[in-house]
């Protein structure tokens, strides 16, 4: 069947930073000609326009009062994905080592969530294609009713080896501890934690390539293309 034949289908992908999410979702978005959104991206661009505009990450209230005030777009080209705050690109500035450090604070502001996620789900309903987004609430909060939910799951210490490889110069250790703090920020926020849908399946890619991850979630998505 080809590509324009085929019904839209929406995949959500979650699971904690280093497992993979990034890579495979762009990669089976390619493979099936489907959109991507990197979720986490609409993230750090809020969380680098708070720190480039002096808003004080430790004051809820005052993240909460802007929060509607940036304006974020993004491109779901799998090839290309594109982020904008204002019309400037942000694609490198928001993976400093300073934004990373303070996007969980951000992201856990009620406000924040909800502005993201509209975002995120208008988006996603306007594909006409389908699309892959992946994020770390994506099943339980943003597309409940997605056709496919994907929990990507490793061990702190495989996950901790991708990212310091990704991180240039990173030590494992220091980027492990920094890993299994976010995880706990994330899961234990009041507002949409890091956690599995009941209706999820689950891939552990500890022992598996890249490639191995991408072809599991390609046959998955094919299963429900089909079953459509």
């Amino acid at each position: 069947m080809e590509n324009g034949a085929a019904q839209p289908v929406i995949v959500a992908i979650d699971g904690p930073s280093g497992t993979g999410k990034s890579s495979t979702s762009k990669a089976v978005a390619a493979q099936l000609g489907l959109s991507y959104l990197d979720t986490g991206a609409q993230y750090r661009a809020i969380t680098w326009w708070m720190v480039t505009n002096g808003i004080d990450i430790e004051d809820p209230t005052a993240i909460a009062a802007v929060a509607g005030k940036p304006e974020i777009l993004s491109g779901t080209d799998p090839a290309a994905p594109t982020i904008t705050v204002d019309g400037i690109d942000v694609a490198g500035p928001i993976r400093t080592q300073e934004v990373t450090a303070k996007v969980s604070a951000v992201s856990a502001v009620p406000e924040v969530r909800a502005r993201i996620t509209e975002l995120q789900r208008s988006l996603a309903t306007a594909t006409e294609k389908g699309i892959v987004v992946e994020g770390r609430d994506i099943g339980t909060t943003v597309l409940p009713d997605a056709d496919l939910k994907v929990f990507l799951t490793a061990s702190a210490e495989a996950r901790a080896a991708r990212r310091s490889g990704e991180l240039k110069g990173a030590d494992v250790r220091s980027t492990r501890e920094a890993l299994i703090k976010r995880d706990a920020a994330d899961s234990s926020r009041k507002t949409s934690p890091l956690a599995k849908a009941d209706d999820a399946v689950e891939v552990d890619t500890t022992e598996l390539t890249l490639d191995q991850v991408i072809e599991c979630v390609v046959t998955l998505v094919e299963e429900k293309r089909a079953a459509k």
